[in-house]
């Protein structure tokens, strides 16, 4: 069952059609998940699975068509999707593109995401048949389409990534119960994954960190099973879903005790974070906010990469705060701000919160961190 009315769906199309109208383009070819499921409501697990493509048209007028193997018709009929044409896959010689080629068949103009953060999820050997066997036919890119109309959340939109946010915020409520001195750091993040399972969340595909003594180096590899010390800053970053939307911020704690360079970094973090909810505003960019954050933390030149970036059906999702980034921000954009330092040599502190831009002060999704470094296990 989708997870929307139908309205939301037709809503969606039809600001994608006004804009088809505008520009000139026929129709609109998508082949990731996001967007098809954006269009159409059809979320699956089955995506994990990178053996077989999946299309989606959406026609300058009228529903959209859904080119599919015949393992998805079922749901993709429950949904409000009615044109759904299937084809036995995997197929040794052709498949799907034979299918798609027919669909597209009288469309001059067909878009589609070709930017930044885009990609192609289709055998390019595929891609390049369906090219010659459309040879008249005139591809351009889409991605200011989609950008434009993902970026900003409808209103059920933003309550799932609240409620998203809320259970995550309770998961890490616990930690005073969950994480103690002794315990290795793959104990400690598998515990915290029960705990947002327990709280709601449907999934845990994102969840790195790092632990050590004052800081931590390296967040992104998988954690391992070296023992919490006193002295340790241990952070969790945990990108938790539910209803196919994604929270995305992490939280610091000190294990028995925090040294004062620790402690400074933290309240300086924090301190970054309120300078970017103060400038997030509609009609500033994320260039602005982004330089905002930087101010405070010392590096308002770009050195540490960007400090936040859109949130929703995807972790990461664009905007991103970075000083190349211009993008206007408008009412009902959900965004994460990230300032992250160095704390010495080969140690850092990062901090992030959710929030969603209204017509005034942003509104917090996540609830906001400790304005000190929480202290666990004394």
């Amino acid at each position: 069952m989708p997870d929307f009315p139908t309205s939301e769906y037709e809503a969606r199309t039809k600001d994608a059609q006004t804009y088809m109208h505008a520009v000139g383009m026929d129709a609109l070819l998508l082949t990731t998940e996001a967007e098809l499921r954006y269009f159409s409501g059809f979320r699956t697990l089955f995506w994990q699975s990178p053996t077989r493509p999946w299309f989606l048209i959406i026609p300058r007028d009228g529903k959209p068509i859904a080119v599919i193997p015949e393992i998805g018709e079922m749901l993709m009929r429950g949904t409000w999707v009615e044109d759904v044409r299937t084809w036995a896959s995997p197929a040794a010689e052709d498949d799907g593109v034979t299918l798609l080629t027919a669909a597209l068949q009288g469309f001059r103009v067909v878009g589609m995401p070709m930017g930044r953060e885009s990609t192609l999820r289709m055998p390019m050997n595929d891609f390049v048949r369906l090219r010659v066997a459309l040879e008249d036919v005139d591809l351009v890119d889409a991605s200011p389409l989609v950008r434009t109309l993902r970026m900003t959340k409808s209103t059920r939109e933003i309550e799932k990534i609240e409620a998203i946010c809320g259970i995550a915020s309770r998961a890490f409520d616990k930690a005073g119960a969950l994480f103690s001195e002794g315990q290795p750091l793959d104990v400690a993040f598998r515990a915290f994954k029960i705990a947002l399972l327990e709280e709601g969340a449907e999934d845990v595909p994102y969840l790195v960190g790092g632990a050590g003594q004052g800081g931590y180096g390296d967040v992104i590899s998988p954690p391992g099973d070296a023992p919490l010390r006193k002295g340790d800053v241990m952070m969790l970053d945990t990108g938790a879903m539910r209803h196919g939307y994604f929270c995305d911020f992490d939280r610091n704690f000190a294990i028995g005790e925090a040294d004062d360079a620790a402690k400074r970094a933290y309240r300086t973090l924090w301190e970054a974070t309120g300078a970017g909810m103060k400038a997030a505003r509609p009609g500033r960019t994320c260039a602005q906010v982004f330089a905002a954050m930087g101010k405070v933390i010392g590096d308002n030149e770009g050195g540490v990469g960007r400090l936040g970036h859109g949130l929703g059906m995807q972790l990461t999702e664009e905007p991103s705060l970075v000083g190349f980034d211009h993008t206007v921000l408008r009412e009902g954009m959900v965004i994460t701000l990230e300032p992250g330092m160095s704390i010495a040599a080969g140690k850092m502190m990062v901090h992030e919160e959710n929030i969603v831009i209204t017509d005034g002060p942003p509104r917090l999704l996540s609830t906001r961190a400790a304005e000190e470094l929480p202290v666990i296990g004394v």
